[in-house]
């Protein structure tokens, strides 16, 4: 009887390396152990550092001090009552852009104008001109609207416009 007959005959067996991820994980274990006994019962590496104070000399005079940090320009208050807004319903309730432009009347916004929009907006936004990006900011912190966003045509650039969609309902 062959060696190959009498193999098949018992089973056939065979040798079953481990895989390279479980030798990978031995080695690390093994290398780790080692890390941890060579470094016991040696002192810390890391030392606290304190600061003393120098006493200053009886014969110096004091330096006049200097600010390290310069103030932060403050911007102009936005004048509301300078700032014109359209006010426009994108939504299926009647007398949203009515509400709302009353809202912000009475924040103190120059309200020029409302009506109804008609095209695909995907939120509630206030639209700005370039030069009224900080006063669309601070219209919609007033309105309760999240979203600010460079203005299109056929918008006017000389004013702020708010499109109102369900979600401001």
């Amino acid at each position: 009887m062959s060696q190959r007959s009498r193999l098949r005959s018992r089973g056939e067996r065979g040798v079953v390396f481990p895989s390279p991820v479980v030798i990978l994980s031995v080695v690390a274990v093994a290398m780790a152990a080692i890390a941890y006994v060579a470094t016991q019962g040696q002192p810390p590496t890391e030392r606290e550092v304190t600061r003393v104070a120098a006493e200053p000399s009886p014969s110096a005079t004091p330096e006049p001090s200097m600010p390290t940090t310069r103030p932060k320009p403050t911007k102009p208050a936005i004048d509301k009552g300078k700032v014109y807004v359209e006010v426009y319903n994108n939504s299926g309730v009647t007398g949203l852009a009515g509400e709302v432009a009353a809202s912000a009347t009475q924040a103190g916004w120059k309200v020029v104008g409302s009506d109804n929009w008609y095209g695909t907006i995907p939120a509630s936004s206030v639209y700005y001109p370039p030069k009224l990006a900080r006063a669309a900011r601070a219209l919609a912190l007033d309105l309760g609207i999240r979203r600010t966003v460079p203005a299109v045509d056929p918008m006017k650039l000389d004013r702020l416009t708010v499109i109102l969609t369900a979600d401001h309902a």
